[in-house]
């Protein structure tokens, strides 16, 4: 089988961080991780050198028309958002989409998507300072700014800076498997903490005092014992906290509830092993906390819109697939 072909688009402007974000994610041999190597392309919209925006130039070796046959097309970044992008990226991007490819806005880029009409009457995400005004521009789009990234099945797209890479990770995680996404976070440094989930909210940060480390230290014993019972009260008590005060700084530093948190924790868990293992459904469902097999095939059923035994017959023939296509 022919590599996984990804086109991320660069153009005269660029920040060099933005660009990177993809770079980082698909562009190196990630075959030990589990990972197919991708067929990584940087795909300029206007000939000749590009200037970045913190004074780079660098030469991108493809143009637009090398996103044909791409399997996914990320737009890292954008400009001038209050000028339509050009009509040949729009008519590229459109293209790319009807070929079956991922459309995916980063950050800013979520407005050149947005310019194409592939978002009209659905959610979007973008930098939250810049919400506001991507809705004023497309009004018949759903703009959400609490959200680290919202996956619309063909059309991906992201909050500012940092968020782009949780969303690349997402994107490795639906499409390669929870471990091979854990793997790489570990690889390159990111907390798998932000990973997708259906209700992935921007973490406020908190400063660092004495509470603040009980309180992380509690969330990393949660994480290590979800086979066990946790309550809101026992929680809050590891964390030398009142219920009420635990309640609202979960909220302020997580954005969601400490009960939505903990079943993410667990339907991640129960993915690994059902991807790596062969335990039994009851097996995986009490080691992942879930405590029978029917409260895990809800609980997938509600997250992930499967069930544990679909998940792992297309998470196990893909791992087969990749040792099957690894190199010797």
């Amino acid at each position: 089988m022919a590599d996984p072909i990804v086109a991320a688009i660069a153009f005269d402007g660029i920040s060099p961080f933005h660009l990177s974000v993809p770079c980082l994610v698909f562009a190196e041999d990630r075959t030990t991780l589990g990972l197919p190597r991708f067929e990584f392309r940087v795909c300029a919209i206007e000939d000749g050198p590009i200037c970045t925006d913190a004074g780079l130039t660098i030469s991108a070796p493809h143009g637009l028309s090398a996103l044909d046959g791409a399997d996914i097309v990320i737009v890292p970044s954008w400009k001038n958002l209050e000028v339509p992008p050009p009509a040949a990226l729009i008519e590229a991007l459109r293209r790319a989409h009807r070929g079956g490819a991922l459309i995916v806005g980063l950050c800013l880029g979520t407005f050149a998507v947005a310019a194409t009409g592939l978002l009209s009457g659905r959610r979007a995400a973008t930098h939250w300072a810049f919400s506001d005004q991507l809705q004023a521009l497309y009004p018949d789009i759903l703009v959400e700014p609490e959200v680290l990234y919202i996956d619309n099945g063909d059309v991906v797209t992201s909050a500012g800076v940092a968020a782009g890479l949780d969303c690349c990770l997402h994107i490795i995680r639906a499409r390669y498997g929870a471990e091979a996404a854990l793997r790489l976070a570990r690889q390159i440094v990111l907390s798998p903490h932000r990973q997708g989930g259906q209700a992935q909210f921007i973490e406020r940060p908190i400063a660092r005092t004495g509470n603040a480390d009980r309180f992380a230290q509690a969330l990393d014993t949660v994480r290590k014992t979800l086979h066990e019972t946790h309550s809101l009260d026992s929680v809050a008590d590891i964390a030398g906290f009142t219920r009420r005060t635990f309640t609202r700084r979960f909220q302020k530093t997580i954005g969601t509830s400490f009960g939505d948190w903990l079943t993410d924790q667990r339907v991640a868990l129960a993915q690994r092993l059902l991807e790596a293992t062969e335990k039994s459904m009851d097996t995986v469902a009490f080691e992942a906390g879930f405590g029978s097999a029917t409260s895990l095939r809800q609980h997938f059923a509600a997250r992930l819109r499967t069930t544990p035994a679909q998940y792992r017959r297309e998470f196990s023939k893909n791992a087969q697939e990749r040792v099957a296509q690894a190199p010797r």
